[in-house]
């Protein structure tokens, strides 16, 4: 780290000086690291501070290394800064962020300090999940969706999602699924040109939930992708991040019912002024678009991955058909 960043930190959060704990864990694509800090003095004992240096090289795990990549990921970064600097005070505690202390915002480095979670009462991480673990993120999605819903996404993604059609030309001409190809297009316009917008975290996956000890409370972290869409790309996201094959079919009707109730609640605690009908009418019918859209993403970028089954072919092939009926 830029030895300045040490100041930076220092002065964000009133500390006297820093120590290092830990390094929490390498960004994605060597673009570098998340690292916990203690504090000696200041507003509190520990923070997170991710810093993201531009590699001279990009190696990608899976050999997605373009141009379109990594300025992808540096937009993805001012994407972040944007929305710590200008819209995370408007999430309370039903869809809890950590705390910014300061933003460090150049072209090829980035420091963000934030709260530490761990120390907040979210210090559990999950590779798994009960249906009472599931709800929380979904309650916490809800909320979020409601927050956020008819805002126009200055400074953030027009349309939010790591694996956004335009955003991933590279993966597309590589799907080997004629027809899902051919029908790329209009799916995402389907999700586009929605009545009803919010914005869409983008990477709702498992692995970006903060929980608290008894799970029945989340945080969430890691907003690069954030930006305006239907919320139903979070949801089907978030629950192809949670649940095999098997379990996304039998429990796809009991997990959306439990979204739109709360996000129902949401919207009428925060006089939205939304007809709650009408939105989940329109959003429960683009919830397997949803899915079809990053199941396209899926195959053109890792075609052998886990969440390409068979579940995923049924629900893309129905919507395919309905698209080409109408």
């Amino acid at each position: 780290m830029n030895q300045s960043y040490g100041k930076v930190i220092c002065k964000a959060t009133g500390a006297d000086d820093i120590f290092l704990i830990e390094d929490i864990q390498s960004l994605w694509s060597g673009y570098g690291k998340i690292i916990r800090y203690g504090l000696q003095g200041g507003s509190c004992e520990r923070v997170v501070v991710k810093h993201v240096k531009l590699p001279d090289q990009a190696h990608h795990p899976r050999g997605w290394n373009t141009d379109i990549s990594h300025q992808r990921k540096i937009n993805s970064y001012h994407v972040e800064s944007a929305w710590y600097r200008d819209w995370s005070k408007m999430c309370d505690d039903s869809c809890r962020v950590p705390h910014c202390f300061t933003l460090q915002e150049g072209d090829e480095e980035f420091l963000m300090v934030f709260e530490d979670l761990d120390a907040s009462g979210f210090p559990v991480r999950k590779n798994t999940v009960s249906m009472l673990e599931m709800q929380a993120c979904l309650h916490w999605l809800a909320n979020f969706h409601a927050t956020f819903m008819g805002k126009e996404p200055a400074g953030l993604w027009a349309v939010g999602t790591y694996w956004h059609l335009d955003t991933r030309p590279d993966e597309l001409a590589a799907l080997d699924d004629a027809a899902l190809k051919a029908a790329a297009e209009r799916i995402d316009q389907r999700l586009n040109n929605a009545r009803y917008q919010t914005f869409v975290h983008g990477d709702a996956k498992l692995a970006n939930f903060c929980f608290s000890d008894d799970g029945g409370q989340v945080a969430a972290v890691d907003f690069q992708y954030v930006g305006g869409g239907c919320g139903m790309k979070d949801v089907a996201y978030f629950i192809g991040s949670c649940l095999y094959e098997e379990d996304c079919e039998r429990y796809e009707t009991e997990l959306l019912d439990y979204y739109f109730a709360r996000l129902r609640e949401a919207l009428e605690l925060r006089d939205s002024g939304v007809d709650p009908d009408a939105l989940e009418q329109e959003w429960r019918a683009l919830y397997p678009v949803a899915w079809s859209d990053f199941h396209r993403f899926m195959k053109g970028w890792s075609p052998g991955h886990w969440k390409v089954h068979s579940y995923s072919e049924r629900i893309a092939r129905e919507v395919i058909a309905r698209l080409n009926a109408s």
